[in-house]
């Protein structure tokens, strides 16, 4: 029997799912017939064979086609994708999305609708085979297959943390940096080469990465932690300073996303933090092996310890891959029949996460400065653990770092509050989180 599969959007990523399908796989099991698209006469970078598939501008010609049993959206936005899905999971329809803003977003209501649907289909006696399936392997990391590994490869372990360079852009854009590039340059020369957009505040602001860690942390803790609620802090106010006190620590930066239950002493039992920042990473740890557009995820549990996953975030065949296969496991099978198999209502959540945190404090230089940041990090309950200074060129703008060790983002974010209101500092103080305990 072939599965018809009903295209949504036919871009780099649609385009690579295509060529694959039809042509690398040459299935009798599955085949696209319908591909709708915003302007059915626009050039496309891929042969269409118009025997087997239908071009159509009208995306209810694909809803409510009876003889499609798939639906794979690869259009993007979330308007627009989430009447598509949701209306094709409510058709019956199994559904594979690359779309991470809409699952991110919507994340309770797709598992609920699939439920729902499934359970009606159940009550009606239909085979347990025609129950409708959610594939969304390529809305995180792209060619990475993290999403199928959290699915089905911890079952019988515990997870403690979650941690990925999950944003090829910015990864580029830091290792640029990293070699002297300035913010400016780096950015205009990734918009020119196509992996950042037009605006790139989606990207650097780490909107992106939030999605995505969103979906993580669903997916190894069972619990929805809305994206509004996570802290966000991107990588415009990284600048080629930081990246020379981080050799000088032995480290790199990265823009990761964090999902980690807290702990105090060692047990991971304790309230569930997710955020985005950028993060001082020591050389030896196997984040820093991210290079270019890679992605990476670590993820750290009771069983295995420390496991990594590396890989292309996204490109055509990358991100194509992913979708493709999340396609085949619906056709034969093997798809899992909740997207979220794990759900947990005992986990609190508490997003003003513990580290220790890195701090680059731009002054003009004076007497009593370095007294006067310890007197402010005492009042917020904040200890110094070391104080880093390049030589100073300039004494009318210099720059110094400290580290402290483990507290409360929120307890470093009100501490550069206060510095930044002290005459010698030139600007708010840069901080971010460090993995100091590897």
């Amino acid at each position: 029997m072939t599965t018809r599969i009903g295209m949504i959007g036919a871009g780099t990523v649609g385009g690579g799912v295509y060529e694959i399908i039809m042509n690398r796989l040459k299935s009798t099991s599955a085949k696209i017939t319908k591909i709708c698209v915003r302007d059915a006469n626009k050039p496309r970078d891929f042969q269409i064979d118009s025997s087997i598939t239908q071009v159509v501008t009208d995306v209810s010609s694909i809803l409510n086609d009876d003889s499609i049993d798939l639906v794979v959206e690869v259009a993007g936005g979330t308007a627009f994708a989430k009447d598509a899905v949701f209306t094709a999971l409510k058709a019956g329809k199994s559904v594979v999305t690359a779309n991470k803003a809409l699952i991110a977003e919507y994340l309770d209501e797709i598992v609920a609708l699939v439920d729902q649907v499934n359970n009606a289909a159940g009550s009606r006696g239909k085979e347990e085979k025609k129950a409708v399936k959610f594939g969304y392997e390529a809305s995180v990391c792209g060619g990475i297959p993290i999403i199928h590994t959290l699915q089905s490869a911890y079952k019988g372990d515990i997870i403690n943390e979650v941690q990925g360079i999950c944003n090829g852009t910015t990864n580029y854009m830091l290792g640029k940096m990293e070699d002297g590039a300035d913010y400016d340059e780096v950015l205009k020369e990734a918009q020119d080469l196509g992996f950042a957009e037009a605006d790139p505040t989606a990207d650097v602001a780490g909107h992106d990465v939030r999605a995505k860690i969103a979906i993580l942390a669903k997916l190894a803790f069972g619990i929805t932690v809305p994206i509004d609620t996570i802290p966000c802090m991107g990588i415009t106010d990284i600048s080629v300073v930081d990246f020379a006190y981080a050799k000088s620590m032995g480290c790199t930066i990265k823009l990761v996303g964090t999902a980690v239950r807290q702990s105090e002493f060692g047990e991971h039992d304790g309230a569930l933090s997710v955020y985005v920042s950028p993060k001082l990473v020591p050389l030896n740890h196997l984040l820093a092996s991210a290079t270019g557009c890679g992605n990476a995820v670590a993820v750290d549990s009771s069983n295995l310890g420390t496991a990594s996953f590396t890989g292309p975030g996204a490109g055509r065949y990358a991100t194509a891959n992913s979708v493709v296969a999340d396609a085949m496991r619906v056709v034969n099978g093997t798809c899992p029949s909740s997207p979220f198999p794990m759900l947990s209502n005992s986990i609190d959540v508490d997003n003003d996460f513990v580290s220790a945190f890195y701090i680059r404090i731009s002054f003009q230089d004076g007497l009593g400065i370095i007294r006067s940041v310890g007197d402010l990090a005492e009042t917020q309950g904040v200890s110094i653990h070391s104080i880093l200074q390049q030589p100073i060129t300039d004494r009318m703008a210099a720059d110094t770092v400290v580290t402290t060790e483990a507290c409360k983002y929120s307890q470093v974010k009100a501490l550069c509050e206060l510095i930044e209101k002290e005459e010698y500092a030139l600007s708010a103080p840069v901080f971010f989180p460090m993995i100091s305990d590897y």
